[in-house]
């Protein structure tokens, strides 16, 4: 064989071991669904934005394949005669609610519960959802 191969060869098992060196094992590390910031926009683009889109107007990368489109966030104060409905869309984020079809089922989680199962505490919790309800308010067209 010839210098030339087995360089090569010594080059690709050197790649391969470099390579392996920098993977990390998951094995022993359990990953969390919950992201570890409680600011209203990190929530927002982690659970929101896929189906009502960063922009909050309901064009998420999810929601041509959901039966029911997602609101347009930014109008909701519009909606409600100008002023923003907080309390409600806090209640409809943590509980779900007739009023909005998607919330509660499959098409969209109700995220109280959620928060819950991944984060079992009701305060931050509560921190979580009202967060993200005061950037969806920050949100709102004039």
């Amino acid at each position: 064989m010839t210098r030339a191969f087995w360089m090569s060869m010594l080059g690709l098992a050197a790649a391969a071991a470099v390579a392996a060196a920098g993977q990390h094992s998951t094995a022993d590390k359990s990953r969390s669904l919950l992201t570890p910031s409680l600011f209203g926009r990190d929530n927002f683009n982690s659970y929101c934005s896929p189906c009502h889109g960063r922009d909050a107007t309901g064009t998420g990368p999810v929601a041509p394949a959901l039966k029911t489109k997602p609101a347009d966030l930014t109008r909701l104060s519009q909606r409600a005669g100008g002023t923003f409905p907080a309390a409600q869309v806090v209640a409809f984020v943590t509980n779900g609610g007739a009023s909005i079809a998607a919330h509660g089922s499959s098409e969209m989680p109700v995220w109280g519960p959620t928060f819950m199962a991944l984060q079992p505490s009701d305060k931050l919790v509560k921190i979580r959802i009202e967060n993200v309800v005061r950037y969806i308010e920050s949100l709102q067209v004039k």
